[in-house]
């Protein structure tokens, strides 16, 4: 039994140890292979027309964001302050800056804390904004043998996947790695 543990801390010790870096690498491979994309198509049906659209969003990006708002405002984005243009334009942007954060390895505990949060705020308003709370089939329900509602099944490994990368960093192949080589602080890694 002991040569057996042994030899079970011996090959995983020395999995753990080289490939430290590894887990996080991987995390960003598989959020740029599954997520990237999505959230970079979800941020361009939020631009307006022409170069100043990424300052102007789209009546679809306040349509998508603040769902109750333009209902009540007759779709009437006239009705709307400069609070719901800041929100639309920062939610706009993080769709695209904070994913090519984490693909590059730049930043990548905040870039993942960041869209921890987005992922979060997107939730809510997707339950109570859009109401598929009214829909159980969208939420589903933990444990349970049906593995894929858009809500509470997806969003669970995709926070998974950021909270992997917020609590090792980039990991191998990043620019973190390089920056922290560079100025000697393991801490941005």
């Amino acid at each position: 039994m002991n040569a057996l543990r042994s030899l079970h801390d011996m090959i995983f010790g020395a999995l753990e140890r080289y490939g430290a870096g590894l887990l996080p690498l991987l995390a960003r491979f598989v959020f740029a292979a599954t997520l990237l994309v999505y959230f970079w198509n979800s941020g361009l049906t939020k631009l307006g027309e022409g170069v100043l659209g990424i300052l102007r969003p789209s009546f679809g990006a306040y349509a998508q964001i603040f769902p109750r708002q333009m209902e009540a405002a007759s779709y009437d984005i006239s009705q709307f302050g400069v609070f719901h243009w800041a929100v639309v334009t920062a939610g706009t942007w993080a769709e695209f800056i904070l994913p090519l954060l984490i693909v590059v390895g730049l930043l990548t505990r905040l870039a993942a804390l960041g869209m921890i949060g987005f992922v979060v705020v997107q939730s809510l308003t997707d339950l109570y904004g859009h109401r598929a709370i009214e829909h159980p089939e969208t939420v589903g329900a933990w444990f349970d043998r049906v593995p894929d509602s858009v809500i509470l099944d997806q969003r669970a490994f995709w926070m998974l996947l950021l909270v992997t990368l917020v609590l090792k960093g980039a990991g191998a192949l990043s620019i973190d790695r390089l920056l922290a080589k560079r100025l000697g602080s393991p801490a941005i890694a």
